[in-house]
């Protein structure tokens, strides 16, 4: 199926499929030089050695490879044009008739077949797969072949349309866990560059050993040669950690265990010195100080091994993009997703796509899948727009390296856009360039316009059908291709990624498990068409800022040492568009530049939702390849030695016992079936993305046309295909919280994955964020939500995951620390009132305290500010930063975090729902316009109560104090030290309350009210301009007088 052959509408379950035509304006196609198939209409391909496929050596009439096959498998095994008999081609299996070859049976060769234990259950689980999709095999083909041909070569071929797949997994690197397919070679197994390769392999691997023994002898002179330094180079690992300097790290430890120390003696103090008069107050402040005590153990402790990285991008492409031989990068698949293109601007994820298309990497193993769960014809027309620009656009970024490539971002920045530009066009095209972005601005724009108002009788195609997804909660699966390998040209004749559009089926009393549905349901249809072996999932609000964003994470996941253990690569949360000041801490620097750092040290960062790169087979519940067991000790029969006898193998005693043998095939049938009914149950019902999760380093699998690969991705996003399968329980992303992504990361790391957390000096990705006060408290308050349902979950870190032992409990301590942190707002609340009571009630929460006891406090303040001081230090955390996110920590936990766990409880206790809404993405046209907007909303309700109790206890306390004259303002400052630092806290708050103020700085107005209530009371007190007139004196006159 071509780019520009329509979109493809269907139902499984009800058996339809449409293809729509003619709904966007046909584009050029690239011209085929190679013949076609006659039989099925597909390209003819090439065989091993590069040269045309040709079935018949008599006439050459043009037959494909998988057609050639099937004749000779299931028809009369004759040619079609010349009706001479089919002759066996070097790659394709035996069939009755076939002649005595003297030559060696390649087909034994084409497959590193794997002795160790668990290539049995492999070859039972792939027999299984053969007959399951019935391809048929000759009679012979069970003594010579142990895979079907569904999977055999583990190389893709390459089907016409937009879905041919790289033909070479990367080098030496291949999964010993879970493979079923061997990488097809650059050479054919047993030609003379393949035996060169693997002496030569052997010859490198002799004279490292001989260098460490130091027997090299005279070839150690070698060395000095440049090309052998070039040899060393490409030995070297692709990255590196670096630690985290001593001179910092040290000393931070040593602080963070003094701090616990006093920790626990100011504990200790607090609860053996009850104060009696107000024992509810000090009762309620001993239990807030021990959690708060638990929850800082939780939070830093994981901290205890920060570390850096760094990457060496010149190795990996001299490793694996050497010239003169075929690129080696592995394939990666980048999914986007969207559901309203009304709260996500359509021109915001054209901007993300763009970025994607225009990335440093091989076009030919870039797929970019967008999941339009709202099923909009509004976000499909945008994409063929964005699809069309994309033709002008990638070219004019590889052209002149431009960064970033998303274009919004690049004509927005304000700086000297010539730098480093040496090509003296790039101005007259940069004007042009810019010109055509702007056209096709107002082109999308319109698109947006229309959308607002819906037409009663639903939305129509160019050509006259009706829209597919009018209703969007019942509506069949639809796939559109963009751009592929036919027709999605560049404006220079280039190749482009490949563009594909998808809305998986929904259709009412089905659940669709919200965007963790979709972002599975991409993952099957990318398995089907594409199946690169590495996933890229981005936001529609997250465009590449480093169009080497995608090679930063090959460095890691292709590493032949590291790599193999690697579930994913996240990268930092970078934002544009938030104020200069960071009012609500939108940033979160302190979290992904301290807390990420510090788990990278451990079992590698939390899944964050977007700008993660991840591991196909890790997805899909299998668990890390175990490393190489030391030998065991093996004695002789006739001593008693130490060491543990040598057993042999049980079937060496039957090899020549037919019933023996007989027996066996019984049990293996057994096994095949159960086998059979075990993938069935993991993965659904779909033959051909069962034999996809096979092939560990990708590829589609052969022997099947793009119809029947279109076919088969409408069947996997049917609704009812996860139903009795393990979608969401052991695979994809997992269900059951709304933040679906610590979920998906904590599966992985129970199984033993660890991940890596890259922060590359220039940013990765870039997205955008709410900084108004409204929409941030709502983001906050879903991502505590997800976190009090994954508590109450049987996923909780609490209690899941220990069996095994493969999650570290540092690493469990974070897990936990982001499930329990919503829970710190009862106490948060509580103890941000306490300062209020004081001071209306005039108790205190503690008793008067000694001089010694002083220490306590005052060792317990320099151990925190000691330890937030050593922080920044390491982590390179401004301090401005920090103190922005310890403001928002309170905001958030007396409004957001408080919501969330009462809804949460709701949810649980009495099953009340809650509705995700997403966080709009649109901005206004004044810059930070959108901050200064008011929008009310309940969460705002708990800090402003907090907010006014505390400034109404301060003006009360200090007028109590003015009243009771001086010997009271001595217990007054304990008792406004911690007013005022409820209200420092809350101070970003209470300037979104005050919205925009252009004529009176916010700071003002707080401290005029304030002041302005303290004079007043202590005019009243002072009360000058009445004239107080003295009693009599009693002396004089008496008391009588």
């Amino acid at each position: 199926m071509e780019a520009s052959a329509g979109l493809v509408a269907g139902s499984h379950n009800r058996n339809e499929l449409v293809v729509i035509q003619g709904h966007e304006e046909p584009k050029q196609l690239k011209d085929l030089n190679g013949q076609v198939c006659e039989i099925c209409g597909d390209e003819i391909g090439l065989t091993v050695d590069g040269d045309l496929f040709v079935a018949c050596n008599e006439c050459g009439f043009p037959v494909c490879r998988p057609c050639y096959e099937y004749e000779r498998r299931e028809g009369s095994q004759l040619c079609p044009q010349c009706r001479t008999r089919y002759k066996r081609l070097k790659g394709s299996p035996r069939v009755d008739g076939d002649e005595d070859e003297e030559d060696v049976d390649d087909i034994e060769h084409e497959f590193k077949i794997e002795h160790d234990e668990q290539n049995k259950n492999k070859h039972i689980a792939e027999a299984m797969l053969h007959g399951k999709m019935s391809y048929g095999r000759g009679p012979e083909d069970d003594e010579n072949v142990q895979y079907p041909p569904v999977i055999s070569g583990g190389r893709s071929r390459p089907v016409s349309g937009e879905f041919p797949i790289s033909t070479h997994a990367h080098g030496d690197q291949h999964s010993l866990l879970h493979k079923r397919v061997h990488p097809y070679p650059v050479s054919e197994p047993g030609s003379a560059t393949w035996d060169e390769r693997r002496e030569g392999g052997w010859k490198e691997r002799m004279d490292d050993w001989k260098l460490q023994q130091g027997n090299l002898g005279q070839e150690i002179e070698d060395l000095a040669d440049p090309d052998m330094a070039i040899v060393d180079e490409a030995r070297q690992p692709l990255s590196r950690k670096v630690p985290i300097a001593s001179s910092k790290v040290n000393p931070y430890r040593m602080v963070i265990v003094t701090r616990l120390l006093v920790l626990a003696v100011f504990l200790r103090y607090r609860i053996l010195n009850p104060v009696h008069d107000a024992f509810g107050l000090w009762l309620t402040s001993v239990i807030c100080e021990i959690w708060f005590a638990i929850s800082w153990i939780l939070d830093q402790f994981p901290k205890w091994f920060p570390i850096d990285r760094e990457t060496y991008l010149d190795r990996l492409s001299f490793r694996y993009e050497r010239e003169g031989e075929p690129n080696l990068l592995s394939p990666v698949d980048i999914f986007v997703s969207t559901v309203d293109p009304m709260k996500e601007p359509p021109l915001v994820t054209a901007n993300t796509i763009l970025s994607i298309l225009a990335v440093d990497y091989p076009v030919d193993k870039i797929s970019c899948y967008i999941s339009d769960d709202g099923a909009s014809m509004l976000t499909f027309e945008a994409l063929s727009e964005t699809a069309e620009f994309a033709r002008k656009w990638v070219p004019f970024c590889k052209k002149f390296e431009i960064e970033p490539r998303a274009p919004e971002m690049y004509f927005s920045l304000k700086i000297d856009y010539l730098k480093d530009k040496v090509q003296p066009t790039f101005v007259k095209e940069r004007r042009a360039m810019k010109r055509e972005y702007e056209e096709f601005k107002v082109r999308v724009n319109s698109l947006v316009a229309k959308a607002v108002k819906v037409p009663a009788e639903g939305w129509i195609m160019q050509d006259g059908t009706p829209w597919p997804g009018n209703n969007t909660k019942d509506h069949p699966g639809m796939i559109q291709v963009f751009l592929g390998h036919s027709g999605g040209l560049d404006a220079e004749g280039n190749e482009l990624p490949r563009l594909v559009y998808v809305s998986r089926e929904k259709r009412p009393g089905f659940q669709h498990h919200k965007k963790a549905g979709a972002m599975n349901a991409l993952i099957r249809v990318s398995g089907v068409l594409t199946n690169a072996p590495f996933m890229l999932n981005l936001d529609c609000d997250h465009y590449i800022n480093n169009s080497k964003a995608v090679r930063e994470a090959m460095c890691f996941l292709m590493d032949a040492q590291l790599g193999k253990k690697v579930c994913y690569v996240q990268f930092p949360q970078r934002f544009d568009g938030i104020d200069r000041n960071d009012r609500y801490a939108n940033r979160n620097t302190v979290f992904f530049d301290i807390n990420m750092k510090g788990l990278d040290g451990i079992q590698g960062p939390v899944y964050v939702g977007t700008g993660c790169v991840f591991r196909r087979q890790a997805l899909y519940g299998y668990e890390p390849p175990k490393g190489p067991k030391r030998p065991k000790m093996v004695s002789c029969d006739c001593c008693p030695c130490f060491g543990r006898r040598k057993n042999l193998p049980k079937y060496s005693k039957r090899g020549a016992n037919e019933d023996g043998a007989s027996i066996q095939g019984f049990d293996d049938d057994k096994e095949l079936f159960m086998s059979q009914m075990n993938f069935e149950k993991k993965f659904g019902q779909s033959a051909i993305f069962v034999t996809s999760t096979l092939m560990v380093e990708g590829g589609v699998p052969p022997s099947s046309s793009p119809a029947a690969l279109l076919k088969e991705a409408i069947h996997v996003i049917s609704c009812g295909y996860e139903d009795k399968t393990e979608w969401g329980l052991e695979l994809g992303w997992i269900y059951g919280s709304i933040t679906e992504d610590i979920l998906t990361g904590f599966k992985m790391h129970c199984r033993g994955w660890r991940s890596i957390y890259c922060m590359p000096k220039l940013p990765a990705f870039k997205g955008s964020a709410p900084i108004n006060l409204s929409d941030r408290l709502n983001q906050v308050l879903r991502w505590a939500l997800g976190s009090v349902e994954i508590f109450f979950s049987r996923h909780s870190p609490v209690w899941y995951g220990y069996k095994g032992g493969k999650l570290k409990w540092l690493e469990r301590f974070a897990y936990v620390n982001t499930t329990v942190y919503p829970f710190t707002s009862i106490p948060l609340l509580a103890y941000c009132t306490l300062p209020a009571i004081c001071l209306l009630t005039d108790k205190f929460i503690m008793p008067e305290i000694s001089t010694f006891a002083s220490l306590f406090f005052i060792s317990l303040f320099v151990s925190i500010f000691a330890t937030g001081i050593l922080e920044l230090r390491w982590s390179g955390v401004s301090i401005e930063e920090w103190w922005r996110n310890e403001q928002f920590w309170v905001i958030g936990g007396v409004s957001a975090h408080l919501f969330a766990v009462i809804q949460g409880l709701l949810k649980i206790l009495a099953g009340i729902d809650t509705n995700f809404t997403v966080t709009s993405k649109a901005s206004d046209d004044e810059d930070f316009g959108e901050l200064y907007a008011f929008k009310w909303t309940t969460l705002l309700i708990p800090p402003t109560t907090v907010l006014i109790i505390n400034l109404v206890g301060v003006v009360a306390g200090i007028s109590d104090a003015i009243n009771n004259g001086y010997q009271s303002w001595g217990p007054l400052f304990g008792k406004l030290f911690f007013a005022f630092w409820v209200i420092v806290h809350l101070y970003p708050f209470l300037k979104g309350l005050m919205g925009r103020q252009n004529r009176t700085p916010t700071i003002v107005v707080i401290w005029s009210v304030l002041l302005a209530s303290i004079f007043s009371l202590l005019w009243v007190r002072i009360d000058p301009f009445v004239f107080k007139t003295k009693g009599p004196d009693v002396k004089q006159c008496g008391i009588n007088c």
